[in-house]
């Protein structure tokens, strides 16, 4: 990835303290390593945070297939779901971060698992093409540790930088997420109204979901870089631009 800068800087922002991971994986044996060394951090660690970016030139099916992937390598899956099941522990995905929960089968199950066809995924933007702007989403459930400052229907403007962000699925399963209060965050327009016009949902994704919760709310992964915030950063773009979801995390520890 090339976003781990950021995430970390919110972090330590929040009162956290943030450790970068880097999957060497030129050789079979740097890649053990690293997962030696990542098995350990997320032993000790509160919150798992997968950022956003490109790896591999980002083909075929963008890098959150080779995150996945190496995610599920037994003693990986293991301390994960000992981070979510057993420590009250949280994760987050941003953009390809949230094209691996959602590979794994984090989010929208809360744990890792085959996928099937009846799973959601991520896939190529309706357009065609890679967008890069900022949107508006609204909030449209708290049902999570990471909305603990926030409220139904709290808009925030954040970028996006994707060509593979469009949430798809079986008509039944997106019913179930929304009656389950899963659907975490929509693109919205000014009006705050969900919308499948290309202006307002930049990827054209069903329902206009931009972040999903696993069931417990531990889970969220999430298309906007809300990450991407700074005091000289996008000064002529009306609209509030912090998410306050580094500061829920951080809340719920305390």
């Amino acid at each position: 990835t090339n976003c781990e800068y950021d995430p970390a800087r919110a972090v330590a922002k929040s009162g956290g303290e943030a450790e970068i991971i880097v999957v060497r994986n030129l050789t079979a044996s740097a890649l053990a390593e690293t997962a030696d060394v990542m098995e350990k951090a997320i032993r000790s660690a509160q919150m798992m945070i997968l950022p956003g970016g490109f790896s591999g030139g980002d083909e075929p099916d963008g890098s959150g297939k080779f995150i996945a992937s190496f995610f599920r390598n037994p003693q990986l899956s293991d301390a994960i779901h000992d981070l979510l099941g057993q420590r009250d522990g949280l994760m987050l995905g941003i953009c390809n971060g949230f094209q691996a929960l959602i590979k794994l089968g984090l989010v929208p199950f809360g744990k890792i698992v085959p996928m099937d066809a009846e799973c959601p995924t991520l896939t190529y933007n309706l357009i065609g093409r890679h967008q890069s702007r900022y949107v508006t989403t609204r909030v449209a459930s708290v049902q999570s540790p990471w909305m603990l400052q926030s409220n139904v229907g709290d808009l925030h403007t954040v970028p996006i930088s994707h060509g593979e962000g469009r949430f798809v699925g079986p008509q039944a399963v997106i019913d179930q997420l929304i009656a389950n209060g899963q659907v975490a965050t929509q693109y919205v327009d000014l009006a705050g109204q969900p919308s499948m016009d290309i202006d307002v949902n930049p990827n054209g994704s069903i329902q206009a979901i931009e972040g999903v919760f696993s069931p417990d709310g531990r889970v969220f992964g999430k298309m906007g870089h809300l990450e991407r915030r700074g005091q000289y950063v996008g000064l002529n773009i009306p609209g509030n631009k912090h998410q306050p979801l580094f500061e829920s995390g951080a809340e719920y520890f305390k």
